[in-house]
């Protein structure tokens, strides 16, 4: 894999060269080839996804601290909009999520779909109403995670990346805008999105949501800022009038969190 993965940057930087040098703002430098090391998830449609969107995917996650850093990142916290709260073990396939709303807490594995639910501190004991609350939790655990990690994400299994033009963002910023289709993965196959690459800094800056990928205009477009670091992984928590709050990136997680509905319990020092 690694030796293809050379094989299409130089392939790549001889159809930028030759056939398509205003493109000379994809890379810093169109002699050079830099080696991302950030192969695709299995299932990745290389065949049908266009080179040049899948070489912004690599700097994007250059950018965002590269992956090596992603991939040993391995618990993540966050607030989605205030609605509900998420702790995501990835290393071992956890997610808790917290609803103050209803005052409920489950936790799930997201491959076994095995796991518990609490409402007002007591357990869901209901084997078709829990199975319900656990497969609601994974769908929202895949809304809320793609809105702040999606960056990571450009080259799942099930994507295809389209490369559409250089267009700046609503607030003038030159980008790169790429597309991803999906292929019979997730809940909502047929949604599709495009995502603004800043030329600049090759950071994620806008993306626009469609609900299927022939719509003619989006749901919405949205953008992506401010941006933090922690520990060298780049998260962005602005989404226009709303933000995701109360990020962090933890590399266990806390004792108990995945074992009752107690609150979770973070150290005072990450």
């Amino acid at each position: 894999m690694r030796n293809i993965h050379r094989i299409l940057f130089f392939v790549l930087i001889g159809m930028l060269a030759c056939k398509n040098p205003r493109k000379s703002d994809v890379m810093d430098d169109n002699q050079k080839v830099i080696e991302y090391n950030n192969p695709p998830a299995e299932g990745f449609d290389v065949e049908n996804s266009n080179v040049i969107a899948i070489l912004l995917a690599d700097q994007v996650m250059n950018a965002m601290g590269g992956r090596e850093k992603w991939d040993n990142s391995h618990v993540f916290y966050w607030n989605f909009f205030g609605k509900r709260m998420l702790l995501w073990d990835k290393v071992n396939n956890m997610v808790r999520i917290d609803e103050p709303g209803n005052n409920q807490v489950t936790v799930v594995n997201l491959e076994s779909l095995e796991g518990n639910s609490w409402v007002n501190g007591e357990p869901i004991n209901d084997t078709t109403q829990l199975k319900d609350e656990l497969e609601k939790a994974k769908r929202k655990w895949m809304n809320d995670s793609y809105w702040l990690f999606m960056p990571f994400k450009l080259k799942d299994s099930g994507v295809t990346l389209t490369y559409f033009s250089s267009e700046p963002t609503l607030t003038g910023e030159p980008c790169d805008v790429i597309g991803l289709s999906f292929r019979n993965v997730g809940a909502t196959p047929d949604n599709a999105y495009h995502v603004w690459i800043s030329v600049e800094d090759k950071l994620v800056k806008q993306w626009a949501f469609y609900k299927d990928f022939e719509d003619e205009n989006p749901a919405f477009v949205a953008p992506w800022d401010n941006y933090e670091s922690y520990n060298g992984l780049l998260l962005a928590a602005g989404r226009g009038d709303r933000s995701i709050t109360d990020i962090k990136v933890l590399e266990k997680a806390p004792a108990g969190s995945f074992t009752g509905p107690e609150p979770i319990n973070f150290p005072t020092a990450e």
